[in-house]
């Protein structure tokens, strides 16, 4: 069954509540600017399970891409500044962007940095006011309860 934008019947788009909860916490330290961030998948079946709020891991799919980790934006600022050209995030490993709407607005606009997927959040910044979008539309967004595995270097 639909909700009245047609989001509950659309493809999920995944993403760990821990990571949203964090991209709203840089979100608000930006308000008034808006923040737009990289972000990478992993596929479920590579996350680990958390006791927090949100889907379970369990309901899923293994194979199912995940919102689970972002580059900072800063990050590699000073050559994007003087190439234009962001060499700070890998090419091809990033599936979407975080959108902060510090106006208010939930919906991308065409000023936006634009990707596949879309995660827009507008103020009070919180995981419930953020939503996803890919090329035809809004979508569901679905916040696991999950988190990347901690890497070594």
């Amino acid at each position: 069954m639909a909700d009245a934008d047609g989001t509950a019947d659309a493809e999920p788009v995944y993403a760990t509540r821990a990571l949203v909860e964090a991209l709203c916490d840089l979100a608000a330290d930006a308000d008034p600017e808006t923040l737009s961030v990289a972000l990478a998948t992993r596929p479920a079946a590579d996350l680990d399970a958390d006791d927090g709020t949100g889907a379970p891991l369990t309901g899923v799919p293994d194979d199912a891409a995940v919102f689970a980790e972002f580059y900072l934006p800063d990050a590699g600022g000073a050559l994007s500044a003087v190439f234009g050209v962001d060499l700070a995030t890998p090419s091809g490993r990033t599936r979407g962007r975080f959108l902060s709407h510090p106006r208010g607005d939930p919906d991308p606009s065409l000023t936006d940095d634009l990707a596949a997927r879309l995660l827009v959040a507008v103020p009070p910044w919180t995981a419930e006011d953020v939503r996803a979008y890919d090329r035809r539309g809004r979508r569901r967004l679905v916040l696991v309860a999950a988190g990347a595995p901690e890497e070594t270097v």
